[in-house]
């Protein structure tokens, strides 16, 4: 892909590595693959080598297959050393999954963002049988399919600790402008926000390395959904906010390292595709709220792919997202069905 200016997106490994293999991406840094369950189907980790032992961003989830593959990237690539601290990009179970489980092995310490830590103790410890009131609240005025609704209202949701193992008290808290030594190097600490508040990105003083978690993807974005808990929450700005940020950091020669698919270079590009991609979501919107409809009367103008069974839950919580941004901006009204569904329309 190339704009006006001739910056391309490159992708420096075709392939990422196998599993319980590792790739060394530059010196004293590692990249690791490990599978998912669902539609993305892996979440890319990092080892950085301090010399005595190993720092570890981001973990996977808990299951046993990522238990096994552990251990053999325990006896294999990093079988020199012990780990000694893990890092979490932000609280996701793909990323903080295992972070507990390093933990309790080797005595390892845990850096993160305080909202990353909160929110991740949290929702590990919270375990619920059935879905809440206010998520069941939240389905009904986003005009969940009724089908799926009818489905869901009575199963055990998806919970944390599902694919998660405990995470222990006690962390080292990281913000925005600090400086963390990792890698032999030094790393500007950039928080960003929209996919997970307070989410954390590293960026080397050293050479031209960013780890960047999910908050900067190639190829694909990362998910901007709105949940019970806050269910008139505006993350859309927030990821906006956080492009347009990002952006003053960006340069050509950067090698990203992000939480899934392959690192590539050409940042300032993505930058603006990132940020596009939701402008030009905005601006179909827009069009489509002539006539009012509710979230899951929205997904056509919003998504560039079939949304299925799998994916349903995702894509209805950022319609949501989008449908908020839009509201709080004073562009839609929003008025409630009979039957307690939202339903959105441009003012006139």
């Amino acid at each position: 892909m190339m704009d006006g200016a001739g910056c391309t997106i490159r992708y420096p490994w075709e392939e990422p590595p196998e599993h319980g293999q590792a790739t060394q991406v530059a010196k004293g840094v590692l990249w690791i693959r490990l599978p998912l369950p669902m539609a993305l189907d892996h979440v890319n980790i990092y080892a950085l080598d301090e010399g005595d032992s190993w720092t570890i961003v981001d973990t996977g989830i808990h299951s046993r297959r990522s238990v096994a593959l552990w251990e053999s990237v325990l006896s294999g690539p990093l079988a020199s050393k012990p780990v000694g601290r893990v890092i979490l990009t932000h609280h996701h179970p793909d990323h903080i999954g295992m972070a507990g489980w390093l933990m309790d092995r080797f005595g390892a310490g845990l850096t993160a963002t305080r909202t990353s830590w909160l929110m991740a103790r949290m929702l590990i410890l919270d375990e619920e049988e059935r879905p809440t009131a206010q998520a069941l609240k939240l389905w009904r005025a986003a005009g969940m399919d009724e089908a799926i609704y009818d489905e869901r209202k009575n199963a055990r949701p998806f919970n944390f600790a599902d694919t998660c193992h405990p995470l222990p008290v006690g962390y080292t808290r990281v913000k925005d402008g600090d400086v963390l030594r990792a890698a032999g190097r030094d790393w500007d600490v950039r928080t960003g926000n929209g996919h997970a508040p307070e989410h954390l990105t590293l960026w080397s003083r050293d050479d031209n390395l960013v780890l960047a978690g999910d908050q900067i993807l190639p190829s694909i974005s990362p998910n901007i959904g709105v949940y019970p808990t806050e269910p008139e929450a505006d993350p859309l700005s927030d990821w906006l906010a956080s492009c347009t940020y990002f952006a003053t950091l960006a340069r050509e020669d950067h090698l990203v390292l992000g939480g899934h698919k392959l690192p590539f270079t050409g940042l300032p590009m993505r930058m603006r595709q990132l940020a596009e991609n939701h402008h030009g979501a905005l601006l179909r919107l827009r069009d489509h709220l002539r006539t009012p409809r509710t979230a899951g009367e929205c997904f056509a103008p919003l998504f560039k792919r079939k949304i299925d069974h799998g994916t349903y839950g995702l894509a209805l919580v950022e319609a949501v997202a989008h449908l908020n941004h839009l509201h709080q901006a004073g562009d839609v009204i929003r008025t409630t069905r009979e039957d307690g569904a939202w339903l959105w329309q441009m003012k006139e």
